[in-house]
């Protein structure tokens, strides 16, 4: 061996020796060309609990449609006011006017105009006095936005907390038509308000240029409904209690409204696309139609859900009487909050909220020291208040002022609740109220699926919805 043999031997690694050692076993990798892989299903992050949809008594309708027969309620303007906001200027839309009481039914688009261009925008801050007790009453107010608190004296002469307003609410409808009426609450600005005055003054100079205007609301505010009421607006049934003898009774029938609503089953549709190939040759160990199918199955019953709270025919949020509808006494969800929530209607069963707004709540009884109980619901314990089940809904829209709202339900059509409408029997149905039909396969040798499901829900009456409004989620620090 030469002395630079030698030399580079003696300087080589030693562990380069065993880099030369011969494999003795079948390498893993190698082995799982031959293993069989355990696969899952195709998972879905969008699925939700959807207990919306698991909760509501589901209602057969055969003829598409499902007509609401209540008894006959007098409407008294308590509708809310639409406003158009152009970047800090705000207008209310002429037509939205006819929801103060005495405008209501009044048709003139062109006196509507010339009295919405008469509004005068003006901004409080939170504590500033908008009216004061007793001041002459010669102002109609449009919130636009904010809360605003109504308090009056109590029974022994303290101030007393009458209700809150917010967006779209009004004060002083009856300014119109009274001639020295005054103010019977103080209203003070809970946070910041941004709203539309109009002076009677104003309102007088337009009156002056169209008499049907004028005829119109001085009609309303001295005629209005002399046929008695229960304290829900419906016409009373005249009774006759703790009489004796030979007393002549009252006549009495139930009145019905002669144009009762009608809820009819809306749809979400969609073509479900499968290559012949695929459906044909990659079916093992798990069927691609029958997957591809189910979530799409899936997605549509989160769509499903969301129409029942968000759409405008039919859905919870929106159709909510103004009656029924609260503002919070701070902005986060509070215990008192809850409790006047349920503290509206009779039997409340479910409260839905988004998991941002059950947070929420929850901060705000553990700054109290209360604790949240939980009930059982289909084996799931949930978070309850006074009994009653809080359900997360992620279907409730949060607002980019990180503001939300809690709804409050009773179900059931026997308890004169919030129903889901239906139509089952459909032809190729796979679900209740959802089916798939072949739609045929094209050129391209893609076959098609109709997949659809047919759905609407229904308030019987007006109280068997509440909302909490204007639900501040954002963390507090």
């Amino acid at each position: 061996m030469s002395v630079d043999t030698e030399r580079a031997a003696a300087s080589a690694p030693a562990h380069s020796v065993e880099t030369r050692q011969v494999q003795l076993s079948l390498s893993t990798a190698a082995a799982r060309n031959l293993a069989t892989t355990t696969k899952s299903e195709p998972q879905m992050q969008g699925i939700s609990s959807r207990w919306l949809l698991r909760t509501l008594p589901w209602v057969h309708t055969p003829g598409g449609a499902y007509r609401v027969n209540r008894r006959l309620s007098y409407v008294v303007g308590d509708g809310r006011v639409t406003f158009v906001k152009s970047g800090s200027k705000v207008e209310v839309v002429p037509a939205e006017l006819t929801e103060l009481p005495l405008l209501r039914g009044f048709d003139d688009p062109t006196a509507l105009g010339a009295l919405a261009q008469r509004f005068v925008q003006k901004q409080y801050e939170p504590g500033q006095v908008i009216v004061h007790a007793g001041k002459k009453a010669d102002h109609v107010y449009l919130i636009a936005h904010g809360k605003v608190e109504k308090t009056g004296t109590g029974k022994y002469g303290d101030e007393t907390l009458l209700g809150r307003l917010g967006d779209g609410d009004t004060l002083g409808g009856h300014v119109l038509a009274d001639g020295g009426g005054k103010w019977e609450f103080t209203a003070k600005a809970a946070t910041a308000v941004t709203l539309l005055a109009l002076p009677q003054s104003a309102y007088k100079a337009v009156a002056g240029q169209y008499d049907n205007l004028r005829d119109h609301v001085h009609g309303n505010g001295s005629n209005g409904h002399h046929r008695p009421t229960n304290r829900a607006g419906e016409a009373a049934i005249e009774l006759s209690a703790g009489h004796f003898g030979e007393t002549s009774l009252p006549g009495a029938f139930a009145d019905y409204e002669l144009k009762p609503r009608e809820y009819e089953l809306s749809v979400a549709q969609t073509v479900l696309k499968v290559h012949t190939r695929v459906a044909d040759l990659y079916n093992q160990p798990m069927n691609q139609t029958e997957q591809q199918l189910r979530l799409t199955v899936q997605e549509l019953r989160e769509r499903q859900e969301y129409e029942l709270v968000n759409n405008p025919e039919f859905g919870l949020l929106n159709n909510a009487d103004f009656d029924q509808r609260i503002q919070t006494h701070c902005g986060p969800p509070t215990p008192d909050d809850l409790d006047d929530l349920l503290s509206m209607r009779r039997g409340t069963q479910y409260l839905f909220a988004h998991p941002r707004a059950i947070a929420a709540f929850g901060k705000e009884c553990n700054k109290r020291g209360l604790a949240l109980g939980t009930v059982d619901v289909e084996g799931h314990h949930i978070p309850a208040w006074r009994g009653v089940p809080i359900l997360p809904c992620g279907k409730i829209p949060v607002s980019p002022h990180q503001s939300s709202s809690i709804i409050a339900v009773r179900t059931g059509e026997d308890n004169e609740g919030v129903i889901g409408l239906y139509q089952t029997g459909l032809p190729d149905e796979i679900e209740p109220g959802l089916n798939c039909r072949f739609m045929g396969i094209d050129e391209k040798a893609i076959i098609s699926y109709l997949v659809s499901t047919y759905y609407s829900a229904a308030i019987l009456v007006p109280d068997a919805v509440g909302i909490l409004e204007n639900v501040e989620v954002r963390p507090r620090a």
